[in-house]
């Protein structure tokens, strides 16, 4: 690429972020003239100008602050047809241009005017004329030119094979010509756009927390009232907003300053919530748990384990840091519950994976694409897929969903093994089924430790689980009565069994006048009947022993080879 122009910014100025350093190195060197913008590409960036920051559009940083020097910069887009931003003199020298102003608006037509004015640029360099630079962007090219799953189209195919000519073509690819090709998530494009070898894909992330204080520096006049309460200490509510879109940050501090109502820090971690799961359109549940590993009853080899692990994370000494948990056990042994108990001690987020799947084509792949930015751009969380055994997907496509089974299970599996992600994400799957999850996703360096949840092995435990669950409702159960009680009690009960016997002793004690709590557990566990059938549950219990990591969590009861 000849004499590619310089940006107002160098790639050494640290008021750039990551991605534009880039994208300036991989032009500049020649490496790459055709950019693939994905993710965060709808929201506010902010811009490094001569005259103080701002905040804009994509497009505005890319024309304001990346392409200055360039003679020509033109758009298209479905809804806007051809827009030539600058250099419309240029233009107006291209005898194409001369007969016949009118710029065609349908796809394959505007996609072939601008690669003829591309090619006029590129000869009149050839020609040894003074080089025009020229820069296209391709705005929502997901729509423009998108993936065509389950069939094939070649209209759309030839409208790809001539966008990717703009970087493949030998004169275009010597020309001072830049192509950005936006769209937010790279599995609506077509895959040979994407898969083109010589484009380059840059990700736009959501903000972090040193772009949300930029962020309230340049908000806080407008925006006074609101922000009132951190008296310009922007450190408290960009780490806490981190995660969400410029826009919504602003919609927030637009509504707060209208009504008159300054953003309280008690408020920060629910205007947090609300925004994240607005932006992820019901994809997922954003959970800041406030339980600790002390309401666990009994399991003591599991929470020293986790404990653990926490503190090695709260010291940052990553290396023995796992990937992520499988908790695995019968139907109702509180593996939700374990996972709320393990944040709320590590004092991070619960973002629980939801209804990512969809029957449109391709908008399951764009959803995960959407979660994982989400996931990136938090600073430390747990991801929690419960019933992993139906959500992850299998290795083989299944004829009957058209592959997205198959897909959903590699970006997953990437995903979770992405080593940039240590320390940062821990995956959290729960199953009761553990032998239907693919065996690659709970490799180590994915899944590092298996925790078995099990039920009660002897009527102590039981009695010491069902006393602890009543004594949360203030329902008292001296443990003096263990004795008296022990012909009743009943084995293998989990958590989710017990409760429902504490629900009921508490709900006897409330309705039947002068009866006493003992009476009330007798009555109980005289009608108590196992909520799921003792074959299912210990078919269960043994699958669960079965994938343990440690023998140290299994009960001896429970442990090959025990009576």
């Amino acid at each position: 690429m000849s004499t590619p122009p310089t940006p107002v910014a160098c790639e050494s100025d640290s008021s750039l972020p990551s991605w534009a350093t880039e994208l300036i190195t991989l032009y500049e060197s020649g490496a790459a003239g055709q950019f693939i913008l994905h993710g965060n590409v709808a929201d506010r960036i902010l811009l490094p100008l001569s005259g103080g920051a701002a905040l804009g559009s994509l497009t505005d940083f890319l024309t304001r602050v990346l392409l200055p020097r360039f003679d020509v910069v033109m758009a298209y887009d479905l809804a806007s047809g051809i827009r030539v931003e600058k250099g419309g003199e240029h233009v107006s020298q291209w005898p194409t241009f001369k007969q016949s102003p009118s710029t065609p608006r349908e796809p394959r037509g505007a996609v072939e005017w601008i690669t003829s004015f591309l090619r006029y640029t590129a000869n009149l360099r050839a020609l040894g004329r003074p080089p025009t630079h020229a820069a296209v962007f391709l705005r929502s090219a997901g729509l423009v030119a998108p993936a065509i799953r389950g069939g094939f189209s070649h209209e759309f195919s030839a409208l790809a094979l001539q966008v990717r000519e703009w970087a493949g073509d030998t004169a275009l690819a010597d020309a001072p010509i830049a192509s950005f090709l936006i769209t937010e998530n790279l599995s609506d494009l077509n895959p040979l756009i994407v898969n083109n070898p010589r484009a380059a894909k840059i990700e736009i992330p959501l903000p972090g927390e040193s772009d949300l204080r930029r962020a309230f520096e340049i908000l806080a006049p407008s925006y006074a009232e609101a922000l009132a309460p951190f008296a310009g200490d922007w450190s408290i509510p960009s780490a806490a907003m981190a995660g969400a879109t410029m826009h919504a940050v602003e919609s927030v501090l637009k509504t707060r300053q209208h009504r008159g109502l300054p953003i309280e820090h008690r408020d920060l971690l629910d205007l947090k919530k609300r925004m994240i799961e607005k932006e992820a359109a019901g994809l997922i549940d954003f959970v800041q748990p406030d339980r600790s590993l002390d309401l666990l009853i009994g399991q003591d080899k599991v929470k020293q384990w986790l404990r653990q692990d926490i503190e090695l994370w709260r010291q940052n000494d990553l290396a023995a840091m796992p990937m992520g948990y499988l908790f695995c056990g019968p139907v109702g042994t509180g593996k939700t519950f374990m996972v709320e108990c393990l944040a709320g001690e590590a004092g991070v987020p619960v973002v629980k994976l939801k209804n990512f799947r969809d029957r449109w084509v391709g908008s399951t792949e764009s959803n995960l694409e959407a979660i994982f930015r989400l996931l990136h751009a938090l600073r430390r969380c747990y991801v929690f897929i419960d019933e992993a055994d139906q959500a992850l997907g299998k290795r083989t496509a299944d004829s009957g969903d058209s592959g997205v089974g198959g897909r959903v299970y590699s970006m997953l599996a990437e995903e979770m093994s992405n080593t940039r992600n240590r320390g940062r994400i821990v995956w959290v799957l729960a199953s009761s089924r553990p032998d239907l999850i693919e065996v690659d996703l709970k490799r180590p360096g994915r899944i590092d430790v298996k925790i078995p949840l099990l039920p009660t092995t002897t009527p102590q435990e039981s009695f010491n689980l069902i006393r602890g669950l009543c004594s949360r409702r203030g329902v008292v159960i001296d443990k003096a009565l263990l004795e008296s009680l022990m012909p009743l009690l009943p084995r293998l009960v989990t958590p989710g069994a017990a409760e429902a016997i504490a629900v009921n002793v508490y709900r006897a004690t409330r309705t039947t006048p002068g009866m006493s709590p003992v009476e009330a557990l007798r009555s109980v566990l005289d009608d108590y009947r196992p909520p799921v059938p003792l074959d299912v549950m210990r078919a269960q219990i043994e699958l669960a022993v079965r994938e343990s990591s440690d023998a140290g969590f299994i009960p001896e009861e429970f442990r090959p080879g025990a009576a």
